[in-house]
């Protein structure tokens, strides 16, 4: 591709992903509310139907919240093998219109057709195709976005969600951007739109008239990229294959733990799940990161890294239990503890494919 030829661009977002396929599966959930995670005091919403959205209820949102939202709530467990499983379905799919493709999680992804395998012209078909064919394939539907680049695909996706096609062409994305408030940009999450409001910018117009050294002034190098994207600029390309970078399990426990003994044993099954995952990933480690979350939210984190690559259990083991220890007595009850390691590399040359986040 010339470099000065225009991207054709597909971002792809499953509709409800996770509580989807709990619907398929299950005829006696369809048409009711229904959060996939753990119903308990602690629990966290992981997903929720479209019926539990209407109640206000959102993924990240705590399950006692979610249910005084909507007290006919359903809880599911999550099945993420299952889900891992459709997404590879899904993820078959785009590899028949492309080899451009870009996974930003189980749900979701960028995919690069300006040159695609089947000599298509058009991209809004190859979204048409690729829709169909997951809701034959999997009985899932999913929402897409089509435009110049990443960032304007990823909001015409959002744009006629759930089950929509959306379509921003070159002339288009000036004017689209502008009318937005500065918080529908991905990218700019609540408390930068708090940052961004106080300064008297509440939409894309308002955040086109500002210079991009008063942008970094305020906000560092992301200033850049507000300045670029309210002007519907994105020289980002789809990058195929992103490498992991880290591995991690946390737990919130359903009652803050305060001794030693009940850290400790809170602590290894973290452990236990964070090596299987390096094991089934065919990756080791050289970085272990212990994050404590306290009964007051208070959160913490600390790290080590080792010389060499952590090749056995019992050495994981060992710095995990360090990094806790480290901290007793603790001065507070925890609700949170979690473990992820970084610093990854495959075990062998054979295995560095596995580094690959899955679709």
């Amino acid at each position: 591709m010339k470099e000065s030829a225009v991207r054709k661009i597909i971002h792809i977002d499953m509709d409800a992903f996770y509580a989807s396929v709990e619907q398929r599966d299950n005829a006696e959930l369809r048409g009711k509310p229904v959060a996939v995670g753990g119903s308990s005091q602690r629990g966290v919403v992981a997903a929720a139907s479209y019926e539990a959205r209407q109640f206000g209820v959102r993924s990240a949102m705590a399950s006692s919240v979610a249910l005084r939202k909507c007290p006919d709530l359903i809880f599911v467990k999550p099945r993420f093998e299952v889900y891992k499983a459709v997404s590879g379905q899904i993820r078959a799919i785009f590899a028949e219109y492309t080899t451009l493709i870009e996974p930003l999680s189980l749900d979701e992804a960028y995919l690069d057709v300006t040159e695609n395998l089947k000599d298509i012209p058009s991209a809004t078909q190859i979204a048409q195709e690729i829709r169909a064919k997951i809701q034959q394939q999997t009985q899932l539907t999913a929402s897409a976005g089509v435009s110049y680049n990443k960032f304007l695909a990823k909001l015409a996706s959002d744009f006629r969600k759930p089950d929509g096609l959306y379509v921003i062409r070159p002339a288009q994305g000036l004017a689209f951007v502008e009318t937005l408030t500065v918080g529908a940009f991905h990218g700019i999450g609540k408390v930068t739109a708090a940052r961004l409001n106080q300064l008297g910018i509440f939409t894309g117009w308002d955040l086109r008239q500002q210079t991009e050294t008063f942008l970094k002034q305020h906000f560092g190098k992301a200033g850049s990229y507000y300045y670029a994207i309210a002007r519907a600029i994105d020289n980002r390309p789809v990058t195929p294959d992103r490498i992991r970078k880290s591995i991690g399990s946390e737990n919130t426990f359903d009652r803050d733990l305060g001794t030693d003994a009940e850290l400790m044993a809170g602590l290894q099954p973290l452990l236990d799940s964070v090596w299987r995952s390096c094991e089934r990933l065919e990756v080791v480690a050289r970085t272990v990161t212990l994050k404590v979350k306290f009964s007051d939210f208070e959160q913490i984190t600390r790290s080590r890294t080792t010389l060499g690559p952590i090749t056995q259990k019992d050495f994981l083991d060992r710095i995990g239990s360090e990094l806790l220890t480290a901290l007793f007595p603790v001065p507070k009850g925890v609700r949170l503890l979690g473990v992820s390691v970084s610093n990854l590399e495959a075990t062998d040359q054979s295995a560095s494919q596995q580094l690959l986040l899955p679709f």
